[in-house]
């Protein structure tokens, strides 16, 4: 219950920034423009609060925060602006009365205002935080492995993808994520352990994840970024474990003859063999031993068998486990942290683009489409991590938030700006009757991506 409550509350208060953000910069540009805004809300349904400002303007809390909106003298709750029912005293005032460009930016200032708040919230984390993380040095290469056969080594360090630098494995992950679903060949450039001099590796992809909705980029080419030791630090009484002899301090060096990587390894070799004797050699005392286990059959929730022998890590952080020189940290001041939070928002916004653009097209599934409970999830889960990082998810789902609103959907601010660019062209306003059919589809279109969008999340629960 404790963690339903942490996602609503987060889920909550994230919603109500971005939708606030977004809606204040649509009222910000109207206001300088000299349109009369009638009403600000926040949230769609029934009004939980209401009150006038001293500005005039009405202002609304609603429960539903899904969205919001800014109603403006002369212009309807359709894409269709009205100037019949402005008293000619108002009209100078009236929305549909300003010039085309002043309508535009008048627009364009909701996602605009969502991609301000990134690099806001990009540079409080730079000169708060700074760049911190681990560096993309492989542990080790998969036998037989897409990395592998490319030439891919242990100690080699990956210095860009795709001509991108990368100083941390975190950078390295989301260039690869840039690829979901494409052919063709994704390029390293590494500095390799046994030579000073940088080199290309070229990895072939076919479709690559398309239909994953967890994608592990790094994984599924067969780099291993750093391994927990499988070093054993106790042993739960009266399990596959103890009755096979394994002891608090051993080193897991093999089973049936395959070597452990690290613990991750360990355990999947675990899950992987219920009620199957192995072969495992353990270093103890710094000699090699030789123990028969046979992990017990266990059930998970959703009906999936693995395999279980009752013995745990010892809990430790990386920091602990890696040395210095394979840590790093870039610390940044009010002014170096203005460019990296520019190029993060841009990065992210492409990302976020070219990730809709292969959807349509087929390139990746529609099951990456998330609605409100997995963002609530994500929110929560962000929240407990610390402030950091729910403040990058936040300025995400705000950058999301700015490219999806520029889609040329009509109901969408993109749709907006669609018609005023006709307009531009043709110098007149597009019909009443076409923005009224385009409405209906936009609708349309929006309330199909939300249905998929639960659709998704509830099958993300069962």
């Amino acid at each position: 219950m404790l963690d339903v409550l942490i996602s609503i509350i987060a889920l909550l208060v994230t919603l109500g920034i971005l939708v606030t953000i977004h809606e204040f910069g649509h009222f910000w540009v109207a206001r300088r423009c000299g349109v009369k805004v009638l009403r600000f809300s926040i949230g769609f349904g029934k009004a939980a609060k209401t009150w006038i400002g001293k500005d005039g303007v009405e202002y609304v809390i609603a429960p539903i925060p899904l969205g919001g909106y800014v109603k403006m003298l002369g212009q309807e709750d359709t894409t269709v602006t009205d100037t019949s029912s402005v008293p000619a005293s108002q009209r100078q005032y009236s929305f549909a009365c300003k010039p085309l460009w002043q309508r535009m930016a008048i627009v364009a200032a909701g996602p605009i205002a969502n991609f301000l708040l990134a690099i806001f919230v990009f540079w409080l984390i730079n000169i708060s935080y700074g760049v911190s993380g681990i560096a993309p040095v492989v542990n080790s290469v998969i036998e037989d492995s897409v990395a592998d056969r490319a030439g891919l080594r242990a100690g080699d360090e990956i210095l860009a993808v795709d001509g991108a630098e990368t100083i941390i494995w975190q950078q390295v992950t989301l260039q690869l994520l840039a690829r979901l679903g494409e052919t063709g060949d994704v390029t390293l450039t590494v500095d390799p352990a046994d030579s000073n001099r940088p080199r290309d590796i070229r990895l072939p992809i076919d479709a690559w994840m398309g239909s994953e909705t967890a994608p592990n980029p790094v994984n599924d080419l067969g780099i291993i970024q750093f391994e927990i030791p499988a070093d054993i630090a106790g042993i739960v009484p009266g399990g596959a474990a103890e009755a096979a002899g394994l002891r608090a301090g051993d080193k897991i060096v093999s089973v049936d003859g395959r070597p452990i990587r690290g613990w991750t390894h360990w355990v999947e070799v675990i899950r992987a063999n219920p009620e199957l004797t192995l072969n495992v050699v353990v270093k103890r005392g710094g000699i090699d031993n030789v123990l028969l286990m046979q992990p017990a059959r266990a059930t998970l929730d959703d009906g999936t068998v693995i395999g279980s022998i009752g013995a745990y890590v010892e809990e430790t952080t990386l920091a602990e486990l890696l040395p210095p020189e394979m840590q790093r940290q870039v610390d940044y001041n009010v002014v170096s942290a203005i460019k990296p939070a520019l190029y993060e928002t841009w990065d992210k916004s492409l990302f976020v683009l070219d990730s809709v653009k292969k959807m349509v097209i087929g390139l990746i599934s529609v099951k990456n489409i998330n609605g409100p409970i997995t963002i609530a999830q994500v929110a929560g889960e962000t929240a407990t991590y610390g402030l950091d990082v729910y403040l990058g998810f936040l300025a995400l789902l705000s950058i999301s938030l700015g490219v999806l609103n520029l889609l040329p959907i009509p109901v969408l601010d993109g749709g907006h700006l669609l018609y005023y660019a006709i307009e531009a062209v043709i110098r007149r306003p597009v019909p009443e009757r076409i923005q009224a059919f385009g409405l209906q589809l936009g609708l349309l279109l929006i309330s199909g991506i939300m249905v998929l969008a639960i659709y998704n999340d509830v099958n993300r629960l069962l």
